[in-house]
């Protein structure tokens, strides 16, 4: 635990964009003297702060790590790779808001790493009730119609509304897939937006019928806004998951590849329940609920959601997360392959943001930052 007072609230004034220059020169002091001792468990603390706390302003906080960076390299300038793990817990606390991206666009950061890394292209597709496939090009807008020449949903770039589509007395699905390195929103028939992440499958009802629930299945990541309706419950599929709500917003992480499903409850309320069981597990806001797919159990705990929901932005966000499902956020997001050769290097704990970076801009930090070398050969990076 920090137990100066003072310099917990110096810190909360930093990430509200308030600290003066005197209490900038303190802070960075007081950072220069923790990295030389034991205490670096401390910063925990902080960085539960910083995920309650808005972003600060990207010039001062650029300026500020970039004079921790400069005097911590004058003050070490050898430090072993067990130290460099040690320290990757607290630099990671400033690499969520000082704006890391600012750094590589001033040219802060160069890699030298050789090779050139091309993330795949791969299309957006709409699979109709018929099996036909539709390209979507997000960058373009039109109407989507059957093959009978009725109106099933209206394009609009990067979204999809069925809300003008003509009612049904039969379910008739549609199909949209989102490759890995795009994302892409749907507005349902009933004025539900559903927002997927990159990797992500949802198959939907062009309209919902007028009785009975509303069923919609995911594999992938998806943020859900579900329109209120009582006599109509939303049921989201997530394989074995099921998710119950009247009217909310929750994300659900369900990649078959992955060992468990996570529902994170922003608004309102949910249930969740594994396959036909009735007994099932409450979420309340700022819960998250862990199915283990191998023992078909649901725990519960407390998060902060802001983590989870980042992606919609473009930011990716991770809290103390073992390096290799960092790594698998990385391929999802930005469509590329990474090898991890380091075996060691997998369950080591990382707490970083990035905002809206390029891949080169990531791996480089992490070159730079990190001492993690990597190279890029046949368009695939391989950590060393």
């Amino acid at each position: 635990m920090i137990e100066d007072k003072e310099m917990q609230k110096l810190l909360l004034k930093f990430i509200q964009n308030e600290c003066s220059a005197e209490e900038i020169t303190h802070i960075i002091n007081y950072v220069k003297k923790v990295k030389g001792t034991d205490g670096l468990p401390s910063f925990e603390e902080v960085l539960s702060l910083l995920d309650e706390l808005p972003e600060t302003k990207p010039e001062k906080a650029a300026a500020l790590y970039a004079q921790i960076q400069d005097k911590v390299k004058q003050q070490s300038t050898v430090r072993s790779k067990s130290r460099i793990w040690k320290y990757a817990s607290v630099a990671a606390v400033f690499i969520g808001v000082l704006a890391v991206g600012y750094f590589y666009q001033q040219g802060a950061f160069d890699s030298s790493e050789e090779g050139l890394l091309v993330p795949a292209h791969e299309s957006i597709t709409l699979q109709l009730e018929d099996g036909s496939i539709q390209v979507i090009d997000p960058t373009s807008s039109k109407t989507v119609r059957d093959a009978q020449g009725n109106l099933v949903a209206n394009q609009d770039q990067s979204q999809l509304d069925y809300t003008e589509a003509g009612g049904s007395e039969v379910l008739v699905y549609n199909t949209l897939t989102v490759p890995y390195g795009k994302r892409f929103d749907v507005v349902l028939s009933d004025g539900t937006t559903v927002y997927l992440n990159s990797g992500t499958e949802l198959k939907y009802p062009v309209s919902f019928l007028d009785e009975g629930n509303r069923e919609v299945f995911v594999e992938g990541e998806a943020y859900f806004d579900v329109t209120s309706d009582t006599d109509r419950p939303f049921i989201v599929n997530a394989e074995a998951l099921n998710v119950e709500v009247l009217g909310t917003e929750f994300n659900v992480f369900a990649y078959p590849e992955d060992a468990r499903t996570d529902v994170v409850l922003v608004e309102g309320s949910v249930a969740l329940a594994i396959g036909e069981s009735t007994g099932n597990t409450v979420l309340s806001p700022g819960e998250k609920g862990i199915m283990d797919r191998v023992s078909q159990t649901i725990d519960t705990e407390k998060v902060n959601t802001n983590i989870y929901t980042a992606w919609r932005k473009g930011e990716l966000v991770f809290r103390r997360m073992p390096f290799e499902n960092l790594v698998k956020k990385l391929e999802r997001h930005y469509n590329v392959t990474i090898e991890i050769e380091n075996e060691t290097l997998k369950k080591e704990v990382f707490s970083a943001s990035f905002n809206n970076e390029t891949i080169e801009t990531v791996l480089g930090f992490l070159n730079d930052s990190y001492n993690i070398e990597y190279i890029i050969k046949d368009n695939t990076v391989y950590i060393q």
